[in-house]
Formats: structure tokens, sequence, C-alpha cells
């Protein structure tokens, strides 16, 4: 008998078996949740994506494009979704873009217009737009959640416009817990913030070597955190042991987001 038994969801930007989306679906499954999974209609996504699902034992996984900055795309999405299965239970967010030319140490100063608001719209929005087609699905309550990083809370030398875009993630995440939250909807919204990753997209982080390295060096469990314990996280803030629960930025990090000034450094 698994915690997510009965539920049914979505999950956006799995981009491989390397991917924090992935660790959460591989969760989600072994805990007996019914996925959904879309790919960005570009290059070998669909293959890569496709493969990602098998690997977790879904021979003909539910696999659909969506484009998360279409808005028509994202309706095709829900629709289909609405005339397979009827209801959804949770979504998992786990998109982020930026680009990689300004996402390098002493580049934020030099970010354009078009590529900071596209980080945001990416990054953040989605988010919202998501929100807004699964709430006619929920019709029995249900729960989100999106993935961030510490760079939304503090300077991370080369996270730059990503870490804007992930501060803007964070609070759309308070907001909507806020106005999803009512009784009539019963909708729970929570952000995990995991540690430095090198996924697909993260490997385009300028630095991000470094940044694995110094959270290992830092964090008080002296070491960095995996996959697995993410998607164990998001298992738990999806499913009935957190009802109680949103609005929340829970860290998984091995603990290196409560550190301040690390050992041997103070003054």
């Amino acid at each position: 008998m698994g915690l997510m038994d009965g539920k049914k969801g979505l999950v956006f930007g799995i981009a491989n078996e390397r991917s924090y989306a992935y660790f959460i679906a591989k969760q989600l499954v072994g805990q007996g949740a019914k996925i959904g999974f879309t790919y960005l209609p570009i290059g070998k996504m669909e293959h890569r994506v496709r493969k990602a699902a098998q690997s977790l034992g879904i021979e003909d996984p539910w696999l659909v494009p969506c484009d998360a900055n279409d808005d028509a795309s994202l309706d095709t999405v829900f629709e289909k979704w609405k005339q397979d299965e009827s209801t959804l239970d949770f979504i998992v967010h786990s998109i982020a873009f930026a680009d990689k030319d300004y996402l390098k140490p002493d580049m934020f100063h030099q970010t354009p217009r078009q590529t900071y608001l596209s980080a945001i719209d990416t990054s953040a929005y989605t988010l919202l737009a998501m929100s807004q087609r699964a709430m006619p699905l929920m019709n029995d309550g249900g729960a989100i959640v999106n993935l961030s990083y510490y760079g939304g809370e503090k300077v991370t030398p080369g996270y730059n416009v990503m870490g804007i875009a992930k501060a803007c993630l964070e609070h759309t995440t308070r907001y909507l817990a806020y106005e999803l939250g009512k009784p009539e909807r019963n909708i729970r919204v929570n952000c995990i913030s995991a540690g430095p990753f090198k996924t697909l997209a993260g490997a385009g982080v300028g630095g991000m070597d470094q940044m694995i390295q110094y959270q290992e060096h830092t964090a008080s469990m002296k070491r960095a955190n995996t996959g697995d314990e993410v998607g164990d996280t998001a298992v738990y803030l999806l499913s009935d042991l957190s009802t109680g629960v949103t609005g929340e930025t829970i860290h998984v990090d091995c603990g290196f987001s409560i550190v301040g000034v690390p050992e041997g450094h103070g003054a």
C-alpha cells in the first residue's frame, strides 16, 4: 500500500533520468501514483521523456507535447487530461529557463530586458498558468509542488537572473497558496528548494561544479542532497501526510541554507 495510491497527476519538466522531476516521478510511482508526462516539442525531448518514463516501468506513458510559454499548448494538455482522466490530484512543476550567456559571474548587470522577462515567464509565470487550468479538475482538492533553489533567496554569483526568477516563483507559490487554499478549493501549493544538481538545465549555470562542491563543504551534513531525497519530500507534500502544509518553501539541501558563515571563515 502506497502513500499515493489512487492519486493521479501531471509531471512537467522531465528532461532525462538526471532531472529532479524524474526523481520525483520515480518516488511517486513507487508510492502508487498514476502519472502523465509532458515534453518540450523540440529535438529529441519526446524520446528522452518516453525513455525516462519507461525506465520507471511505464511502458506506454501518457505523454503529450507542451510548450509552457504557450497558453494554447497548456490548454491542449489539460483538455486532453480531462478527456482521458477527468480529474487531477496533483501537479509537479519543474520548469526553468534563462539564457545561459547571462548565467555567468559578473554578468547579471548586463542582462537585457527580454532575457530578464523570459526567465520569469518560463520559470515562474508558468506555475500560475498551470494552476489556473488545474483548478477546475481538482474537484476534491489537490496539491501542487514546484522546484526552486537557494539562489532565489541569497546572491549566488553566476545564478543571476535565474535567482530573480526563483524568487518570483517562491512568492508566486505563497500567493497561490493563499487563494487556492480556501475551503471551496482546498488546493495546497508548496515549493522545494533543493541543492544544486547537475541536470540538463543546471549544466548551463556557470560554476555549477563549484556550487556543488561548496554545498558539500558548507552544509551541516557535509554532503550534497540526492535526487531521491527531493523525490521523497515531493511525495510528502503531494500526499495526505501534509494536508496542513501550504505556502511553504522547504529546503532539501542537507542543511546548506541554515549556515551563515562556514566553519573556519568566521571573524
